[in-house]
């Protein structure tokens, strides 16, 4: 994993978090296991694609609420170097209404079970419900993308614990409905560590082993234009965690307003922000463009990651 120089507004070295203001962290978690599938981090950065079996996401909204369209768009993301799939069946855009259960379950369930068997790669559920994440495991999911960090279900942070799988604490101020109404920080960086911090105890508390943690920034999910870009240009504070660290910078409106594009049309903004990502020490970006960030995200690793893992030992043709 790249070392990254974080430059205060004095001129001096950021100080890292975790340690010195938070606790002191674990060892740093060398490999993700997910179910049958092992991740070994700090060679590559993985690319989780995003599939969402909704009808109003923000940027893809009813693309995929057809089973079979999802099945298959969840296909092509595979071959296009995503290294796992991330499905959900329920908006969480700024403003999104909750989804029942029921249908949460009859959205994602169907794909996910064929996609488990088709798919060559590790599938991830995207809820904050215990109840759609177990149906998602026993389906064949074997990553927990939680937005809440096991916050919003009681059952949540058990069922983590009972299945060994990988779990997102991912910070978010308030819920999908009301985290844009205002969001306020005296520091975020500051003050997402300090939520990291009390979410792992939580969990460890709750028998979730340190090293099923990823750590998600919530980049979009209540925060402001420039909190977005802070965390993002200082996520390396982070990595002193000794956790694994997601982001998910695709397509959201903070780039929207940097472009002046919509959602569909914001392919570069999306590459550069995970190119940031990269250099910062992100272990996984979660996209919904996979060919794209699949092509960078090797170039990025061939210069940061020791090793070069993409070489495969013929030279290129110019």
């Amino acid at each position: 994993m790249a070392t990254q120089r974080e430059v205060g507004e004095a001129g001096g070295e950021a100080p890292a978090l975790g340690a010195a203001e938070t606790g002191a962290p674990g060892p740093r978690v060398d490999r993700l296991r997910l179910g049958e599938h092992v991740l070994p981090l700090g060679r590559r950065t993985y690319v989780m694609g995003v599939l969402n079996v909704t009808p109003d996401s923000f940027s893809d909204g009813g693309q995929y609420l057809d089973a079979g369209a999802a099945v298959a768009r969840g296909l092509e993301m595979a071959a296009e170097g995503a290294d796992l799939i991330d499905v959900g069946g329920e908006s969480t855009r700024p403003g999104a209404a909750p989804v029942s259960e029921a249908e949460e379950l009859r959205r994602v369930v169907p794909v996910i079970r064929r996609l488990a068997r088709e798919a060559r790669v590790p599938i991830s559920i995207d809820t904050y419900k215990a109840r759609v994440a177990e149906a998602a495991v026993d389906a064949g999911a074997r990553f927990l993308n939680d937005i809440s960090a096991a916050l919003f279900d009681p059952g949540m942070a058990p069922l983590a614990a009972r299945s060994g799988l990988p779990v997102v604490v991912m910070h978010m101020l308030g819920e999908p409905r009301t985290m844009q109404q205002d969001p306020w920080y005296e520091d975020v960086v500051r003050e997402v560590g300090a939520f990291f911090e009390e979410r792992i105890q939580a969990l460890e508390r709750a028998g979730v082993r340190r090293e099923q943690m990823i750590l998600d920034p919530g980049l979009g999910f209540g925060k402001r234009f420039e909190d977005n870009l802070r965390l993002l240009g200082e996520l390396g504070r982070f990595g002193s965690f000794g956790l694994p660290l997601l982001v998910g910078p695709s397509r959201k409106s903070f780039l929207g307003r940097i472009l002046g594009t919509p959602p569909l049309d914001r392919v570069e903004g999306t590459l550069a922000a995970v190119v940031v990502a990269v250099l910062q020490g992100a272990d996984m970006v979660r996209v919904h463009d996979v060919r794209a960030v699949d092509r960078a995200r090797r170039v990025v690793d061939a210069l940061v990651r020791p090793g070069d893992p993409w070489t495969s030992g013929e030279e290129a043709t110019p």
